[in-house]
């Protein structure tokens, strides 16, 4: 299942924006659906929210990931009259069964968050895992998470270090400092202060703050380190 990557409007609900069709499916749609979907998302756009919603429920109802999905959206927003939040979640959870990554992590966003009321974490948990084992490098650090903290997972930290591993490789500076201080530290994983002073100078390349202190650090331990290793007894 590829990533969901052609998106709109940035400042949303859930922080998600409504999606085109073709961005992760798991099955095909027909090219009717998809430039109805297309349509939707165009009148969307343009203010014309009725429009959109008139267009998008039947695609919905035929089983389109993306209409699900973008349907769910608009009732989450209250752009819909009556909003209906338990129908947002069986829309999402049917945009994300049928393959949609973006509809996982909203699921796991809005479960954490309880936008359905009371928090889930364990489910919340459920769909993170499943959009990281589809390559969604935010669901990769809200999996990590869970596992560090034992929030809606058994705690376990080697499991959090592999996923920063994976969001870190991914780009995300966040994971790629906390990768560093699990490596720093042993906590996860083999100590290894190389690979740790490695993670933070990513991190700090990407524009970690604190990320330039701790390369420091380690380059003087790692001096000494080398200078004791060199020195007769």
């Amino acid at each position: 299942m590829p990533l969901d990557s052609r998106s709109f409007f940035a400042a949303l609900v859930l922080c998600l924006p409504l999606a085109w069709p073709g961005a992760a499916l798991a099955a095909a749609i027909t090219p009717a659906q998809q430039a109805a979907v297309d349509a939707a998302v165009l009148a969307y756009e343009r203010g014309r929210l009725r429009q959109a919603q008139r267009q998008l429920a039947p695609l919905a109802a035929q089983g389109v990931p993306a209409a699900q999905f973008n349907l769910a959206v608009m009732h989450l927003r209250g752009e819909i009259t009556p909003a209906d939040l338990r129908l947002a979640r069986r829309l999402l959870e049917r945009s994300a069964g049928g393959g949609f990554v973006t509809a996982m992590v909203a699921l796991g966003q809005a479960l954490e968050a309880g936008q359905f009321g009371k928090r889930d974490l364990p489910a919340s948990h459920h769909w993170y895992l499943l959009a990281a084992k589809a390559g969604s490098v935010h669901a990769m650090v809200g999996v990590a998470t869970a596992f560090y903290l034992g929030r809606g997972a058994v705690k376990d930290a080697a499991q959090a270090a592999h996923w920063y591993r994976e969001a870190a490789k991914g780009g995300d500076v966040g994971a790629q400092y906390l990768l560093a201080s699990m490596l720093e530290q042993g906590d996860g994983v083999a100590r290894d202060l190389r690979l740790a002073r490695y993670w933070y100078d990513i991190a700090a390349r990407n524009g970690d703050e604190a990320g330039p202190a701790k390369v420091r650090e380690l380059d003087a331990r790692l001096a000494a380190q080398d200078t004791a290793a060199t020195t007769p007894p």
